[in-house]
């Protein structure tokens, strides 16, 4: 992990920033790299959508006017799925009828453009240090389950160990399946740098292991040749 990085438990911070303006874009994800968090960016709701259903984040900045799918609409439907990450909504709305209708849309806070940066990364911590919402559901595909709250993956009855990153990776195979996962995904899920792994075996490697704790457990992982991984249940 690169000096000065900020972590917890299961590895280091991942947020995403959803805003439309290229400049203040630029600006916090610089600024949040430079503060130690692992920072995607996008453009649009739409798009910030795509890459909740895909990745795990810690907390989420999203800028309240954005085209087509607004901020508001991604913090709703956010909550419709049941998901419980903390929202920061930015905007330059500071009625406090706008204040309310942002609160009441399902965000955790909400901050006033023009903003001071500062103020930005204490509210980010703030959040993060909110007692985490247990989280519904356990995982299951074929015989495994994985326990999103303990962290634990089980075959049937018998407990499996699995590293941290082969965790990450299982999560986001069973999260998925029976649909096709790409490397690219399974990178930026897994790994601060999403080049290291993708660029090296280090995925195979990973995959190769899980096969093999895997193997009597009822499911199968497939490679998808030119694509990436599925999780699928084995044929007995």
């Amino acid at each position: 992990m690169p000096y000065g990085a900020i972590s917890d438990k299961n590895g280091p911070v991942r947020v995403l920033v959803a805003e439309d303006d290229p400049g203040l874009r630029a600006v916090v994800r610089r600024g949040l790299d430079e503060a130690g968090y692992v920072v995607d960016a996008v453009s649009d709701g739409e798009e910030a959508l795509s890459y909740l259903a895909t990745y795990e984040y810690e907390v989420v900045v999203l800028d309240w006017r954005m085209p087509g799918v607004s901020g508001i609409d991604v913090v709703a439907e956010l909550r419709r799925r049941e998901s419980t990450v903390p929202v920061l909504m930015l905007t330059a709305r500071d009625l406090p009828s706008d204040r309310v209708q942002g609160l009441d849309s399902g965000a955790d806070d909400y901050l006033v453009k023009p903003f001071d940066f500062g103020e930005l990364l204490a509210r980010l911590r703030a959040l993060r240090r909110r007692p985490a919402p247990v989280q519904r559901g356990e995982l299951q595909v074929g015989d495994v389950t994985l326990d999103p709250t303990t962290l634990q993956v089980t075959a049937g009855d018998a407990p499996v160990p699995v590293t941290r990153t082969e965790l990450r990776i299982l999560e986001l195979l069973m999260r998925r399946a029976p649909a096709t996962v790409s490397r690219s995904s399974i990178a930026i899920h897994a790994w601060q740098e999403e080049a290291d792994a993708v660029g090296s075996n280090t995925i195979d490697v990973h995959i190769a292991r899980l096969r093999s704790k895997l193997a009597r457990a009822g499911v199968r992982i497939e490679t998808v040749r030119g694509v990436g991984y599925r999780l699928s249940t084995a044929r007995r």
